[in-house]
């Protein structure tokens, strides 16, 4: 009974504030002052058939145009401020309606509230209302790229690129372009809605910047295209925005300069192919050096039950003057694929980082719950709350009713924080982690004994290892970012039932850290606590899904692929 006294308390004091029914927003023009990047962005249903079996999709359009997959790139310089209205459009009540979206990477410094993350620093954003997302990348620069971040709505197709560039980029004389052409995007991708997908299931087909061809048939779009000129040197900005999938990614006799890793800077690393798991980037520089042809982009899905079926899992890479027609090239064994541990970053990393012993060090032991199915850390199921943890903190008067399943965990301000993954025996491997507000430095890699104190990879995502051997990968930040800040599986259907853990990092000093909107509040009292969507139960086995019954829609015509 005090809980929901507690809850109904805050529901009256969040209505007081009384800013009328729509969400307050700023009147965004076409023409922004320099250093501020002005967006208008909508959330809508649309029929897709990006791989030439259609269904209902939840995409983004800038602007007045068309709703698309991936959503449009979002690009920026170094210190740019990005002013971003969302607006929220979707009806079809087969899938989430509300929705919030999250800027991957972006560590939001000073701006926690401006994370986008559900429950945890807002409510999500309902039909017919707006929400202005309004930060500063600081000094970070890179590849990034943004998604939904309520529940598993983003496996329903709401995602797409976020590019910081750097005028000042150490590597900057190595490559002639760099634009959105040369954004490789890799997704896998389901062709019913995500709350009738079992979380199991194997997804349906892969898409390259929001192409594919399930079952290689003759009615799929054309597959993604890359071109480049001859003696030209590229920058490719490769993404992972897949809700389970990791991918093996190469291109037929070329190899890869990287020189970027998670929006991080590291001493170039040439090799002919990267593993990449859900939440990562690469940038690698494509030197193409080779005669005129055609040649297939591999994006090979992970094995076991993430194995995507009848599907085409190729890109093109095409230079200037060779024929319209499907590459030739063959696969060849890889010789140099990328390491982890031999990542060096460029910068050099923040000494506390490198120190025999952190200040704070956590054990995070991955569990399973039989009977259900769920996923666990340290014993707990990850329950999103009703109310964000976000505006609890701010409203002072829950203390410690924050926490009823002991899934937060309170970390003092300025201290080095030392993470050890555990997979206890934990099904669904390997377990790409994702942690909000912080880069951290990965001190141990996955399938590896070496401890790196020298100048170990900084990233935000890391594989927690896919062997049955205790890998105890460890990473390492600082906590020097006042909020909470979610850790979790970037599995999308293992977030969902309960593979997470929230930071409330310096709990005494958030509220005076940040100047709080009165948006984020206003955003409670209009979304309807009920709409939510329980995971159809496990099945026995993995594989493709068909269910028994689906809405089909009529996509807009495309351009078919010519096999």
């Amino acid at each position: 009974m005090a809980s929901w006294r507690i809850f109904w308390s805050i529901l009256w004091f969040l209505s007081s504030l009384g800013r009328g029914v729509r969400v307050a927003s700023l009147s965004i023009g076409d023409h922004a002052p320099p250093g501020v990047v002005s967006l208008n962005l909508t959330v809508a249903n649309k029929c897709v058939a990006p791989d030439g079996f259609p269904r209902v999709a939840i995409l983004v359009a800038k602007g007045g145009e068309e709703p698309t997959l991936p959503g449009p790139v979002i690009s920026g310089n170094k210190g740019d401020r990005f002013l971003i209205n969302v607006t929220d459009e979707l009806t079809d009540t087969s899938m989430l309606t509300g929705t919030s979206i999250h800027w991957h990477g972006l560590s939001q410094h000073h701006s926690n509230q401006m994370d986008g993350t559900a429950y945890v620093t807002q409510c999500p954003i309902y039909p017919g209302n707006s929400f202005l997302y309004n930060f500063t990348g600081g000094n970070q620069v890179g590849t990034y790229w943004y998604h939904s971040h309520f529940d598993v709505q983003y496996c329903d197709g709401l995602r797409g690129a976020f590019v910081i560039r750097d005028p000042d980029d150490p590597y900057k004389n190595l490559y002639d372009y760099d634009n959105d052409s040369t954004i490789i995007s890799l997704m896998d991708w389901y062709h019913y809605p995500s709350p009738v997908t079992p979380r199991q299931v194997w997804p349906d087909s892969v898409l390259i910047n929001g192409t594919g061809c399930y079952e290689n048939g003759s009615e799929c779009p054309s597959l993604a295209t890359y071109m480049v000129e001859g003696q030209k040197r590229y920058r490719f900005r490769l993404l992972n925005m897949s809700c389970k999938t990791f991918f093996n990614f190469s291109i037929d006799d070329h190899t890869m300069m990287v020189i970027e890793v998670d929006g991080e800077s590291v001493e170039p690393y040439t090799v002919d192919s990267i593993q990449i798991f859900a939440g990562q980037r690469y940038s690698f520089i494509l030197n193409a050096n080779q005669s005129i042809n055609n040649y297939w982009m591999r994006a090979i899905p992970s094995p076991g039950e993430g194995m995507v079926i009848n599907s085409t899992h190729n890109a093109i890479l095409r230079y200037t003057g060779a024929p319209n027609v499907d590459p030739q090239t063959t696969n060849v064994t890889t010789t140099t694929y990328l390491n982890e541990t031999l990542l060096r970053s460029f910068a050099e990393p923040n000494p506390r980082l490198l120190q025999p012993e952190a200040d704070v060090m956590l054990n995070v032991v991955l569990g399973k719950d039989d009977s259900n199915y769920n996923f666990l850390i340290n014993g707990m199921q990850y329950v999103s709350p009703t109310v964000p943890v976000l505006l609890q903190i701010m409203n002072r008067e829950l203390r410690w009713e924050i926490d009823p399943t002991q899934s937060i965990y309170l970390l003092p301000r300025n201290k080095t924080v030392e993470l050890t993954f555990h997979v206890d025996g934990t099904g669904g491997r390997p377990h790409p982690f994702h942690l909000h507000g912080h880069h951290f430095a990965v001190i141990k890699s996955a399938d590896s004994e070496y401890r790196n104190y020298d100048r170990p990879v900084m990233r935000d995502t890391i594989s927690t290892g896919s062997d049955d051997v205790e890998d105890g990968v460890t990473i390492r930040f600082i906590t020097d970012n006042p909020g909470p800040w979610i850790l979790h599986c970037h599995i999308e259907w293992h977030l969902y039932v309960g593979m997470a853990i929230v930071f409330v990092e310096d709990y005494a000093d958030i509220r005076a850290d940040q100047p709080f909107n009165n948006a984020t509040r206003d955003l409670c009292p209009y979304y309807n606590p009920t709409e939510t969507f329980t995971l159809p139960p496990p099945r026995e086995t993995a594989g493709p899904y068909f269910p028994s019954t689906t809405s089909l829609c009529t996509p807009t015509p495309f351009v078919k692929r010519v096999i």
